[in-house]
């Protein structure tokens, strides 16, 4: 692998601008052909898991699978009673949907309990999950209808008219969050190279890695449907890690020239960053895209669309920095100045940081240590939930509206369904079942009391749809659904022999996804151990630093989730961050955060080590190696560390709840890791083991070149480049 970077980048550094227009071409042919092709977006049927999963294919086998619905809602604005305007604004809106090509049905008019209002149900045609793209005319009706009856409020929502607007709100987020991500990027840069030249190089090659990301992500989503979230995902790994990979060299290369007083060329110096940074970069993308890569083995379609986007991202990225980025440096290396490089070296804080370490390594290991198991704790009591629909923002016309639906028609919150499946000419044994079983809940004061019974035109499937006056996320729902599939199906059509039973709906969607998750969860993480492990251990030769890297990035991970837990579980953070809590944590969160911070805290590790063997191998001793190599590597890696926060720190602010904790979380795991993990941790535990940490390697074969770093033992040495 080290020989073929290098001999890639003194072939770049050679025909720089034949790279350059070779990275660009790529670049145009990834995106180009992403579009022309087109992505394939995740149907109904990739969502399924679990008891409701398994329901809902059922219900689908007889037609009753669960589509696009819209509900207009004609209230007073005043909040009183309905005037006489109210039938024909109602006629207005039956007639108008009723002519619509995407509609598939319009329900009969349907008045609240309290007599304030009325809505109409209205179908659209297609599949669930396409209702937002037939949207638009409905939507279009129903504002014309509250032109023509402006003494009434005509609104409507649904999940095609949620779903749309989510979407937009989602797409302004992230806009606004390049605009914040950005310059203040570009400013970290300017302070890391004080060239403005030098520091737009990692910014563009972000740039262009991430549009080849989206292009092959598209590509990908063939194979691998894309759940809506890959776009989010390439944004925030594709800034952080094009950067982080560009900083890398870039800073390796700039040592290297400063070292030599000015006598080392452009080219010579590109050689030596490839054979060190280089490698480093190439490891840490392997070690990227396989911890992302585990994320498939939850068999879930949103897990795989942010693996295939962080695994697409990352391998654009380590493409830019060992290709056209040498090029990038074979034009640009004159414009460093000495002064310039120099600043790379060891800073007043790396060294303020490691002199008690130093001093101290047990005491400070110990505090430290200490410190990330108190902000673990908080693990103790996390809770895991779905994301349910009424988290979404009240500033969107369609949860406003949902919210007045459902103040309105409280049965409406949510819905059990009992899918029973039976041969056709056992329908009115099934019948007869169900009609027991809804007359057990008509009394119940866990449900709402009325039931609908739905039958296939082929007489095989028969649906029992039990509203519940509760959202799926409160505990009365919750209560519902176990009732339901603890004592109610079992003591009725569970009797049944021979049919096939499960429940779904509303409050089984949200119940059974965490529950998914939560079996996943120790094959994901037991492969993401050994990911970690596999390539530490392999690229260092040393099953000690194997291990340690595994405990450090648990402790990393669990401080910074015990962190998340304690924010946004809670209610006094709301204020300072714009976000009402759901009084648990997003099932997705945890485990994202475990593969992504593994993955990214291999870039701090491999780069860190792989400074702390250089000195190893040429024959300076444990203590001073460690000392020497992690505070070289320090300024980089904090310089790395504040831009991958200031990108994942800009997501904080977006509306959607759950890509707030992502956010969040991985903002507060980058800055244990760069700051607690790398400059007190690391090099405690590095210290107090000596040369026990590169075993099985011994010193002598780390000073023959066959630790993994190949021709690049000595850096300087033959095969490298020549000073000029």
């Amino acid at each position: 692998m080290n020989n073929s970077s290098v001999r890639v980048a003194r072939w770049s550094a050679r025909r720089p601008w034949l790279a350059i227009a070779g990275w660009l071409l790529f670049v145009v042919v990834c995106l180009g052909a992403g579009i022309a092709v087109g992505g394939r977006a995740a149907t109904s049927e990739d969502y399924r898991v679990g008891e409701a999963g398994r329901a809902e294919a059922m219900a689908a086998s007889g037609g009753l699978q669960q589509k696009p619905l819209e509900r207009v809602l004609i209230s007073a604005k005043d909040g009183r009673g309905l005037g006489a305007g109210t039938d024909a604004a109602v006629r207005d809106v039956r007639e108008r949907m009723t002519q619509l090509a995407e509609v598939e049905s319009v329900a009969a008019p349907v008045r609240s309990a309290d007599g304030r209002s009325v809505r109409i149900d209205v179908t659209v045609k297609g599949p669930e999950l396409d209702g937002r793209k037939r949207v638009d005319p409905l939507l279009a009706q129903t504002a014309a209808v509250q032109r023509a009856h402006p003494d009434l409020r005509v609104e409507e929502s649904g999940s095609p008219s949620i779903s749309k607007d989510v979407q937009g709100q989602r797409s302004e987020d992230l806009s606004r969050t390049e605009l914040f991500a950005l310059p203040v990027t570009l400013i970290v840069l300017l302070l890391v190279f004080r060239s403005v030249v030098m520091a737009l190089v990692p910014l563009l090659l972000a740039v262009s890695s991430i549009m080849a990301g989206v292009g092959l992500s598209m590509l990908a989503s063939h194979v691998f449907p894309d759940a809506g979230v890959g776009t989010n995902v390439i944004l925030l790994i594709g800034m952080a890690v094009g950067v982080d990979y560009t900083l890398f060299y870039l800073k390796r290369h700039r040592e290297e020239r400063a070292r030599s007083d000015g006598r080392l060329t452009a080219a010579a110096a590109v050689e030596i960053a490839a054979a060190t940074s280089g490698r480093a970069v190439l490891v840490s993308g392997l070690a990227v895209a396989a911890s992302s890569a585990t994320l498939y083995l939850a068999g879930d379609v949103i897990f795989g669309s942010l693996a295939t986007g962080a695994i697409v991202v990352t391998i654009a990225a380590v493409v830019s920095s060992v290709t056209v980025l040498p090029a990038l440096l074979a034009l640009l290396g004159g414009r460093t100045s000495r002064r310039a490089a120099r600043s790379a070296g060891d800073g007043a804080l790396t060294s303020a940081a490691l002199r008690p370490v130093a001093r101290r390594p047990v005491l400070m290991l110990g505090v430290a240590v200490a410190a990330m198991l108190v902000m673990a704790a908080p693990l103790t009591y996390i809770k895991l939930t779905d994301v349910g629909r009424e988290t979404y923002s009240r500033e969107l016309p369609a949860m406003q509206a949902f919210h007045r639906v459902n103040a309105a028609f409280p049965e409406l919150k949510s819905v059990n369904q009992v899918v029973v499946q039976a041969a056709p000419d056992r329908q009115p044994e099934v019948a007869a079942a169900l009609d027991a079983l809804a007359a057990k809940v008509k009394n119940d004061p866990l449900f709402d009391g009325r039931t609908r019974m739905r039958v296939s035109a082929d007489h095989r499937v028969s649906m029992l749809e039990v509203p519940v006056p509760a959202y799926p996320s409160e505990v009365r729902a919750q209560k519902s659904l176990k009732h339901l599939r603890a004592d109610l199906t079992p003591a009725t059509v569970g009797r049944l022999a021979g049919a096939e039973t499960a429940v779904s709906g509303d409050v089984a969607r949200y119940a059974d996804y965490p529950e998914h998750q939560k079996e996943r969860l120790p094959l994901i993480l037991g492969a993401l151990l050994l990911v970690t492990f596999v390539i530490t251990a392999w690229a260092f030769r040393s099953v000690v630093l194997g291990l340690v890297g595994v405990v450090l990035n648990l402790l990393s991970a669990a401080a910074s989730l015990g962190v998340l837990t304690a924010v946004f579980q809670h209610t006094w953070a709301e204020g300072l961050l714009d976000f009402t809590s759901m009084g648990s944590i997003g099932s997705r969160v945890p485990l994202f955060l475990f593969v992504i911070l593994f993955g990214l805290s291999m870039d701090y590790q491999v780069f860190t080590l792989s400074r702390v063997q250089e000195a190893v191998r040429s024959g300076v001793p444990a203590r001073t190696a460690v000392l020497r190599g992690i505070g070289g590597s320090a300024g980089v890696v904090t310089s790395a560390a504040v831009v991958m926060v200031t990108v994942f720190a800009s997501f904080v602010p977006l509306h959607l709840i759950e890509m707030k904790q992502i956010g969040f979380s991985l903002a507060v795991a980058v800055l244990l890791d760069a700051f607690v993990i790398r400059l007190v941790i690391l090099p405690a535990v590095m210290l107090l083991l000596g040369d026990a940490a590169w075993w099985p390697s011994r010193r002598r074969t780390l000073r023959s070149g066959d630790a993994g770093w190949g021709e690049a033992a000595d850096p300087r040495g033959a095969g490298v480049g020549n000073v000029g």
